[in-house]
């Protein structure tokens, strides 16, 4: 649902960039890379981004600098500040200038891909906010969380329980093996997540389902994984 969002990643530690990288691909991204202020320059005249990543400390400049000239390169990409800074006035002057986000190092790949998957939903109005799916006369809205059930009872859908929804219905029809699924909801090692994924599976079904104890959208792949419905509208 993302893959059609180019992002551009401007840090200077190649390290991250590829951990950045790699993760955000995985979450359905096209990324480019630069390492300093000049080479992000010349990435975005010639990609034309969607959203910006930008480091605060480059080795040839800095990301308040850098952040004047993507304005008026690209107006409309949205842009998440990332820095080791954690000063109030560092984050001020980020925010001050019209950033969108800002986000401390270290921080979890998780929460950065959900903030960056809010910023570009926030700026351009994403595929899922504009989209309702259906499951029975359940109604899940993308854009707000919001599960909407037959006899008029509202709730909404934590950000484990949304991850988790997001994955399997972007495989409808396929198992979605269970590393697959903790991968999705978890960073790092995954080991004991589990039987935390069953829960939050039994409380999405609790949630979606019109009988969890026999659900009929979100099945079990006995021993490998779980599956969405193909009739989910």
């Amino acid at each position: 649902m993302n893959t059609h969002r180019k992002i551009l990643i401007v840090d200077d530690e190649e390290k991250l960039r590829t951990m950045l990288s790699d993760h955000l691909v995985n979450a359905g991204y096209t990324i480019c890379e630069a390492g300093s202020c000049a080479s992000a320059k010349e990435m975005m005249q010639r990609v034309r981004p969607d959203a910006v990543i930008l480091d605060v400390m480059l080795p040839d400049g800095d990301g308040f600098s850098l952040f004047s000239d993507l304005r008026l390169i690209c107006p409309d990409a949205p842009v998440l500040f990332l820095s080791a800074r954690d000063e109030d006035s560092a984050k001020l002057t980020g925010l001050g200038l019209g950033a969108d986000d800002y986000i401390t190092k270290p921080f979890l790949l998780k929460e950065l891909e959900l903030r960056i998957a809010a910023v570009i939903r926030r700026v351009y109005g994403d595929d899922m906010q504009k989209t309702v799916s259906h499951f029975g006369t359940t109604t899940v809205n993308w854009g707000s969380a919001e599960v909407q059930r037959n006899d008029g009872s509202q709730t909404t859908l934590t950000l484990k329980e949304f991850s988790l929804l997001k994955k399997l219905y972007e495989n409808k029809g396929n198992i979605v093996t269970i590393d697959a699924l903790c991968s999705a909801l978890w960073d790092g090692d995954l080991f004991g997540y589990e039987n935390t994924l069953m829960v939050h599976v039994r409380k999405l079904r609790e949630k979606i389902e019109e009988d969890p104890s026999h659900p009929q959208y979100i099945l079990t792949a006995r021993g490998l994984g779980y599956k969405m419905s193909k009739e989910v509208q």
